[in-house]
């Protein structure tokens, strides 16, 4: 391998690693971040502003306490400066008494004389005192003589020795009068605007979001077969204009279900008047072995005709109201039983479910019918928590191959094997059963019973 296909392959692999570190980077970072609007909003509206209120406050407020501590420090210094010149020109006050009481009375300094050797050995000095480098930089700058200080010994005063020609002159200085500290004043400044900033920002979003939230609980209801009758466009334009096109939608899906729903009614009129004709005639005709079959035919006939208008049909026009499921899959039961199956029924949870009854009594009557028809017992268990309803149907029978469970819900299929068409019927229960949990806003899905037959499960959100 040449030196400029190594030099490749170890550019590409470092590669590689940066973008998997930086994969990696990212999703812990939105493992951090909020997933709602509400508070992603408030983040991008409230940090930045925080973050520049911070450096502008702090640019702006620290330099002017930095200057303002300097002078302070200067002035502290020119009176210790001050006072030793006393000093050196008086030298008839032998105590110091008159140099004392100027000091404490004039300067508010507390001052006294210490022996020539009195002088501390240097301390370390304090990495981030602004006090402590302003008053060494003044006093080797005003009075020229070896010092110690000690700015963070005692929290009110500061400690400042001189070392004079025949003693040690000790200065007590307060604090606040070298040093101005307004990290409160920062503090509040910064607490009380972050949180005026704050409120503003969770009454403006919050009115702001209202409508998007308004929004997509009027299309969950829609998904669900539910009317939203308050509902209209609110909000800021971008989302006045999303709910106005999901109202243009809802009509035009409505108006599409009334126009079919009309030509259906239609073409049931003229259909089961032209079998009413034919039953008809068939009664005048009389009783023969050829006749019986014709009825026969006609009333197969009729039923499945009914069979495609229910699922050309759907459940369109019922509206969605309370339920009590529980009654209804007893009724179920009931239904099984008067047609020679065994049929138990178990309900777990709050029975009372918001959905179009008929339309969801027949999407289980369909499963439950379809059950027995190749078994000969049926379990029906219903479950309600906080977000579903559930509702399973298992049977004995022989069940259906695995390929096959999403192919059993296309219109007019009917197995050949375990489920077959000897059985007759119109290959439309399952695909109407579908057609109608999805208009809920759930779905249907098959696997293995415990039973040994086939489960079929029902799943709406409540």
């Amino acid at each position: 391998m040449s030196t400029l296909d190594t030099g490749l392959t170890i550019i590409r692999n470092a590669s590689q690693r940066v973008s998997k570190a930086n994969g990696w980077m990212g999703n812990a970072f939105k493992g951090w971040m909020p997933t709602g609007l509400y508070a992603r909003a408030l983040l991008i509206m409230i940090v930045p502003m925080v973050m520049l209120q911070t450096v502008v406050a702090f640019v702006f407020m620290e330099r002017h306490w930095n200057t303002v501590t300097r002078h302070l420090s200067a002035a502290v210094v020119a009176d210790i400066a001050g006072l030793i010149d006393i000093y050196k020109t008086f030298p008839q006050d032998k105590d110091r008494t008159q140099l004392k009481r100027i000091a404490q009375q004039r300067l508010g300094l507390v001052i006294d004389f210490l022996p020539p050797g009195d002088m501390p050995s240097p301390g370390p000095k304090p990495f981030f005192s602004l006090l402590d480098q302003s008053l060494s930089g003044q006093i080797s700058r005003q009075v020229g003589r070896p010092f110690w200080i000690d700015t963070v010994g005692k929290s009110n005063l500061v400690e400042i020795r001189i070392q004079l020609d025949d003693a040690v002159m000790r200065v007590f200085a307060q604090r606040s009068r070298a040093y101005a500290s307004q990290s409160e004043i920062f503090i509040f400044w910064m607490l009380g605007t972050s949180s005026i900033l704050l409120i503003v920002s969770v009454l403006f979003l919050r009115n702001q979001i209202r409508p998007i939230l308004r929004l997509a609980d009027a299309a969950e209801s829609f998904g669900k077969g539910r009317e939203e009758p308050n509902f209209r466009p609110r909000g800021a334009r971008e989302v006045r204009r999303a709910a106005q096109a999901f109202l243009e939608m809802k009509a035009r899906v409505e108006r599409s279900i009334e126009q079919r729903t009309a030509m259906l009614a239609g073409v049931s009129h003229d259909l089961r008047t032209i079998l009413t004709r034919f039953k008809l005639e068939l009664a005048l005709i009389g009783d023969s072995p050829e006749v019986d079959g014709m009825r026969k035919d006609v009333d197969e006939m009729s039923g499945m005709l009914e069979a495609y208008l229910a699922f050309a049909r759907g459940d369109s026009g019922e509206i969605a109201q309370p339920t009590d499921m529980a009654m209804a899959l007893e009724e179920l039961r009931s239904d099984a039983e008067r047609h020679g199956h065994t049929a138990t029924v178990t309900f777990h949870g709050l029975p009372v479910v918001t959905v179009k009854p008929a339309a969801f009594k027949r999407c289980i009557a369909n499963l439950v019918s379809n059950a027995a028809r190749y078994s000969k017992t049926v379990a029906i268990t219903g479950h309600r928590d906080h977000r579903y309803l559930t509702v399973t149907i298992d049977d004995d029978g022989p069940g259906i191959p695995a390929d096959m469970r999403e192919e059993v819900f296309k219109p007019f299929l009917r197995l050949d094997d375990a489920r077959n068409q000897n059985e007759g019927g119109t290959g439309l229960g399952l695909a109407i059963a579908r057609d109608i949990a999805r208009s809920h806003g759930g779905d249907i899905t098959l696997s293995d019973s415990p039973m040994g037959g086939l489960r079929a499960a029902v799943r709406v959100p409540v």
